[in-house]
């Protein structure tokens, strides 16, 4: 994360590229999740290659910066070590872990606003005020 850029999470409401990347990061967690999950059934202490390490590590970046300090599933934890080449069952722990905390972030302060009920245009807001998620016009 660049140490000038802003906290995702301390803005109000989400511009509609940073809505797009937040879609397209949870689903590559989601995706990630569920291929390393099935290698991991056959093979759960076979090492992650360098390759599908490295863009595990571009996602987690990118789900750090969204989520910060408040919704990290460990605060501690950042990316995979290359050097420490983890298991596919580690792996598929971490993914879980950042799965679940980038669908509390998306339904516990995002909410869709319509605007002018124009129904291309949907933007996602943050909903800091009373934490609720739903459709409001």
């Amino acid at each position: 994360m660049v140490d000038n850029m802003p906290q995702i999470q301390d803005q109000k409401s989400l511009t509609k590229e940073e809505v797009e990347r937040l879609e397209r990061m949870i689903g590559q967690i989601e995706v990630i999740h569920k291929e390393v999950a099935g290698l991991a059934k056959k093979s759960p202490s076979d090492a992650v290659n360098a390759f599908k390490l490295k863009l595990i590590n571009k996602v987690l970046v990118d789900a750090n910066e969204f989520l910060g300090e408040r919704y990290r599933p460990f605060p501690e934890f950042s990316i995979f070590d290359d050097d420490a080449v983890p298991s596919t069952s580690d792996v598929t722990f971490i993914m879980a872990q950042y799965a679940e905390a980038v669908d509390l972030f998306r339904s516990g302060y995002v909410h869709w606003n319509a605007g002018d009920l124009v129904l291309p245009d949907l933007r996602w807001h943050r909903n800091c005020a009373n934490h609720t998620s739903g459709l409001s016009f």
